[in-house]
């Protein structure tokens, strides 16, 4: 909420070639599995939205600023809808928020409290029907001293533990990869499961 207030942004990761990667490989996706119905659990600023073909979208943020930011800049599109998220507040067992695709793009790392990293993963997988796309790191690494908003975490393993009719059905490697020390890098690939 603090970073959304002062007027930060998302981060690189929402921004030019890591965003435009990450867009391409999701539209590609949303075409090709047929996707039409998306949420996504960390819609941030917005800005990696604006990249997206989807159908219909539901953004939900922990970030009521965010919601805010999100809320005016698509204000023209019916198509979208935004929402506080509340992890240990949410609820869906009317089951509104059952959609084909559910997204989680860069935040996984960034939850570092074991109890909201589960609650997450479980709205994650239970909101979606068909598709779940996680994009972030999959080792185990709590991040630097000067970074206590990082987590690195091996998020497959327990995901096939606590979630055993999901498969792991493609993982698509970053373009950018951190590795080779570039500015606008990223340590996250893509993880594409689907329901059994």
């Amino acid at each position: 909420e603090q970073r959304y207030t002062s007027g930060v942004s998302s981060g690189q990761g929402s921004y030019g070639r890591l965003a435009a990667f990450k867009a391409e490989t999701i539209n590609n996706l949303v075409s090709e599995y047929r996707v039409e119905s998306v949420i996504e659990f960390g819609c941030g600023d917005g800005n990696q939205l604006k990249q997206a073909n989807y159908p219909t979208y539901v953004g939900l943020d922990v970030s009521k600023k965010a919601v805010e930011i999100c809320k005016e800049q698509f204000s023209g599109d019916t198509s979208k809808n935004f929402f506080l998220y509340e992890p240990h507040c949410f609820d869906d067992s009317l089951r509104k928020y059952k959609v084909d695709l559910a997204l989680s793009l860069d935040v996984i790392y960034h939850l570092v409290e074991d109890d909201i990293y589960s609650l997450y993963l479980n709205h994650l997988f239970g909101a979606a029907k068909k598709y779940v796309i996680i994009y972030a790191s999959d080792k185990d690494d709590v991040g630097r001293y000067y970074e206590r908003h990082v987590r690195h975490r091996n998020f497959t393993k327990d995901i096939a533990i606590h979630f055993p009719n999901w498969k792991l059905m493609k993982k698509i490697k970053n373009k950018y990869p951190s590795e080779e020390g570039m500015t606008e890098a990223s340590p996250a690939d893509f993880f594409i499961y689907e329901a059994d």
